[in-house]
């Protein structure tokens, strides 16, 4: 939470001191970060993150030759991204800044790779310190490049310092738990290629209908459409760290009990797609009326055409939610192939609808290709979970966890006139109340996920 409010402290002053056009830019690089993420990721983070949560797995060999692809790799992102600059069409700023984008990718790759490691043992808090130390870093850096106006490269800069700091500090705490070196066994680099090819293909399915709409834009419109879109997506990138840190909390039990203890398989399942539910409600409530102080907050008074793209890729938010929880639930059945499947359909449906709507409605039409998008990459995973590992998440509750979040909403509706933190007290104060009254949920259910130790992104988060 701490970390997604330094994120959206960092990405005030960015949108104020840019502007729209600055603004854009800055996400136009920060798109190619997530795409070096996407093709550099390999599926080596899930299948490494699997084996290792297996009993009697050699942590060693795993992580050192893991760690060494992953090295190449980044190298080869590098290499990618100096071609990119020279031919793209963007002006010499942001050419420089997708060349820093991939050195900070660099490192951000060397983390991804030590997250299993913690996540086996229960210890993502180191993770979570790591990683806001690091943001620490990088907003005090914003916040000097502001106050002393050092320009759009020095933002740009905060990228790669908040990379360094991060890695560094997760790779000093791995130490304490397996000190592995550098390993190059061919026959073990085979091995899990051809196990995650499934998963990286899928990686880059997912940039593509997770971040290609940032691109378009910039390709399409103009920079001011793109600082206008992704002023609202921010908030959506934020809060899709928090589906990815209970299921991955949850992933190496999962993998775990799946094909041997089907019950605590379910159990386990079953409680994470319920803490869904309860989350997922206030958040598209909350969202969808305090849009327009959200977006003030974030970018001020300048990005307030921003409104209608929250209110939009607010269903976005809690489908992620839900995609993030099958799409993990179909890893851990050794499904990754099937998941491919789906999430190419699903890429080649948010391009063509990208295409087809950026033209016609700007930000607005690529607000509804991700809502949309989305919300198919739900619907086929469940599908998938369904018919091939006969999981089919317990709906117990839902009735009195909606009725609590229709309480909720109509506090906001009826006391629209305080102000942004009080009225935001009040909706919260509401839900939880009602769930309590309902018994909805109970607070061991909700305790013994959420004050375990864990958390992570899929791939390391920049500030904005």
């Amino acid at each position: 939470m701490a970390g997604t409010v330094l994120a959206l402290v960092g990405i005030g002053f960015i949108t104020r001191y840019l502007g729209k056009d600055g603004f854009g830019d800055y996400s136009t690089v920060l798109a190619f970060f997530f795409f070096f993420g996407a093709i550099g990721d390999l599926g080596l983070y899930a299948i490494s993150t699997r084996e290792i949560s297996r009993p009697e797995s050699d942590e060693e060999e795993i992580l050192g030759n893991v760690f060494s692809i992953r090295v190449i790799s980044s190298l080869l992102i590098v290499a990618i991204s100096l071609l990119l600059a020279y031919f793209l069409p963007y002006s010499s700023a942001v050419k420089t800044g997708i060349v820093i984008s991939a050195l900070a990718y660099v490192f951000s790759s060397g983390y991804s790779v030590l997250i299993g490691l913690f996540q086996k043992r229960l210890a993502m808090d180191k993770v979570a310190i790591g990683e806001f130390v690091g943001k620490i870093v990088q907003v005090a850096v914003i916040v000097l490049a502001v106050k002393y106006n050092l320009g759009f490269q020095a933002i740009i800069w905060t990228l790669l310092l908040n990379m360094v700091v991060s890695f560094l500090i997760v790779f000093i705490w791995s130490r304490w738990y397996v000190k592995f070196r550098p390993a190059f066994d061919l026959g073990v680099w085979e091995k899990f290629l051809k196990e995650s090819y499934p998963v990286g293909i899928s990686a880059i399915i997912v940039f593509a209908y997770f971040k290609l709409d940032t691109i378009l834009l910039s390709i399409l419109k103009t920079s001011s459409d793109v600082g206008i879109y992704n002023a609202a997506y921010k908030v959506l990138e934020n809060v899709s760290f928090f589906p990815a840190m209970f299921v991955g909390l949850v992933m190496p039990i999962m993998s775990r009990y799946i094909f041997h203890e089907r019950k605590k398989f379910e159990l386990v399942a079953d409680k994470t797609f319920k803490v869904f539910l309860v989350l997922t409600t206030p958040l598209f409530i909350g969202t969808v009326f305090l849009a327009p102080s959200i977006i003030r907050l974030i970018g001020g008074s300048g990005f307030m055409e921003a409104v209608p793209v929250l209110r939009l890729l607010a269903a976005a938010m809690i489908f992620i939610f839900f995609g993030n929880f099958f799409t993990n639930v179909i890893i851990a059945g050794s499904l990754q192939k099937k998941l491919m499947g789906i999430l190419l359909f699903c890429a080649v449906f948010n391009v063509s609808l990208n295409l087809i709507l950026i033209p016609r409605y700007s930000y607005i039409g690529a607000a509804i290709t991700s809502s949309l998008t989305e919300g198919l990459v739900v619907v086929l995973s469940c599908f998938i979970a369904w018919k091939n590992l006969k999981y089919f998440p317990s709906f117990a509750k839902i009735l009195p966890i909606l009725v609590s979040g229709a309480g909720m909403a109509l506090v906001f509706h009826y006391l629209q006139s305080f102000n942004f933190a009080l009225l935001a007290a009040s909706g919260i104060f509401t839900y939880i109340l009602l769930l309590w009254l309902f018994r909805a949920v109970s607070l061991d259910e909700m305790e013994s996920i959420i004050s375990k130790k864990g958390g992570e992104p899929t791939e390391f988060e920049p500030i904005a």
